[in-house]
């Protein structure tokens, strides 16, 4: 610990990423990045914004994007927010709406960097228990509370919960803030925006890095009524004017706008989801029923970790939590199909 520390440096507990290694010839199924490239036309716009303008600042608002995504969305512009990344939205949605006298509550099982934040941003914060089947029960959060946050699709489970149990959830918190964190949710899941213009406690985060292939450009953004986007306005622009730059602003209007490479990649990525699943559990795996872009499986005559280590000798990368409950799990991205036989030819020389 330095002496120069701020006090509060030494009680962080940093979110862990998931490990970028250098192997050669190398199948990387441990950070659930897209296993296809992004849009040709985001592509495109990108290399178009690389010119002499990056001399000048971007757009702070992020107009044309926000026009965009609200389109997309069916809302209004004003009623969206965007940021580098949807963990620094998430960020400035913990600073600007989720620390009250009660407490935050969120599942145990779920995106590690929650209880980071909350530690940064000194919120006191209640894990409350997913049930025996992994699964989140809207019942357990009738309870005292400052503001609820849930990933739906969960992660790093894959499961999703319906819309009607996320409305059920959102009502019966009328007076305090839900945020909805849909990182995975085009793959098989029903968005909270629907919500968005009933409930004015309800805020809504997404990203572009999963379903758009944009994880490089860091690009986030929340759907909300107005009181919501100003209140995370407020707090950007106390911390950062500018997150977005050019090319990430034009880079995703071309994704957000190229419905059609959108509905073909997820589409097939969903597919080999369900492929590898049932590949799988055919090698006596538990795979728990996912609606994101990788499965969370078991298998029960190996220890999850060794399991890990055994594929990464094959150069095979998945990620491993050391963690109760889920120890023994891995969660596994779903890749291209020959990554995934891949997988399933290392899993098979080592079952």
């Amino acid at each position: 610990m330095s002496k120069f520390w701020s006090p509060i440096v030494s009680t962080l507990k940093p979110y862990v990423p998931g490990e970028q290694p250098r192997i050669a010839n190398l199948v990387k199924l441990n950070t659930n990045e897209s296993p296809y490239g992004p849009s040709e036309k985001a592509l495109e716009a990108i290399r178009a914004a690389a010119s002499a303008d990056l001399r000048l600042y971007p757009d702070p608002i992020a107009l044309a994007l926000r026009k965009a995504i609200a389109k997309r969305y069916g809302v209004q512009a004003d009623e969206v927010f965007v940021g580098n990344g949807s963990d620094e939205v998430l960020a400035h949605a913990f600073a600007a709406l989720l620390k009250h006298d009660e407490p935050l509550l969120y599942p145990d099982i779920s995106y590690s960097f929650y209880p980071t934040y909350a530690g940064l941003f000194g919120i006191d914060a209640v894990e409350i228990p997913l049930d025996a089947a992994f699964r989140v029960n809207i019942a357990d959060y009738r309870r005292p509370a400052g503001a609820i946050i849930l990933p739906n699709p969960n992660a790093p489970t894959g499961i999703g919960l319906p819309l009607a149990e996320i409305e059920k959830l959102v009502a019966e918190h009328s007076d305090q803030p839900v945020v909805i964190d849909e990182a995975y949710i085009d793959f098989g899941g029903e968005s909270a925006v629907a919500l968005v213009p009933k409930y004015q406690n309800l805020l809504v985060v997404q990203t572009f890095s999963k379903s758009r292939a944009l994880a490089g450009l860091r690009l986030g953004f929340a759907i909300g009524q107005r009181p919501l986007i100003e209140a995370l306005e407020r707090v950007k622009d106390s911390f950062n004017s500018y997150p977005l730059g050019r090319t990430a602003q034009a880079g995703a209007i071309a994704a957000i706008e190229d419905a059609a490479w959108f509905e073909a990649t997820r589409g097939r990525i969903i597919a080999s989801r369900e492929r590898l699943t049932s590949e799988l559990e055919k090698r006596g795996f538990e795979v728990l029923p996912s609606q994101a872009n990788f499965v969370f499986a078991r298998h029960p005559a190996h220890e999850g970790q060794a399991l890990a280590a055994k594929l990464r000798e094959r150069a095979v990368i998945v990620r491993h939590f050391a963690k109760p409950r889920i120890s023994d799990f891995l969660r596994i991205t779903i890749g291209t199909d020959e990554e995934c036989e891949r997988l399933v030819a290392a899993l098979d020389a080592i079952l």
